[in-house]
């Protein structure tokens, strides 16, 4: 968690560079700046993955693994876990 925190504080320094902006706060900035929190970032990737992952858009090289988890109460969802991702990530 200490690497996000870390590009976050980067980020952070980096709106007030704009020298017009320096007085506002965080959110505002980026408002502003019309730049996505890193946290948004992170899900939005997450969720673009889980697509691919979903829809088989990866190349078919790639070996990806879901088996259903039977387990689990996702209210009538299915819930697929990764079981072999050693070549995605």
């Amino acid at each position: 968690m200490g690497l996000i925190k870390n590009l976050e504080k980067v980020q952070m320094r980096a709106t007030k560079l704009v020298i017009k902006l320096k007085h506002l706060k965080y959110k505002e900035r980026l408002e502003r700046l019309k730049i996505p929190t890193l946290r948004y970032r992170r899900t939005r990737g997450d969720m673009i993955e889980v697509y691919k992952i979903l829809t088989e858009s990866y190349c078919q090289s790639v070996n990806l693994e879901l088996e259903l988890h039977k387990k689990s109460v996702t209210r009538g969802h299915i819930d697929l876990r990764l079981v072999n991702a050693s070549e995605v990530f």
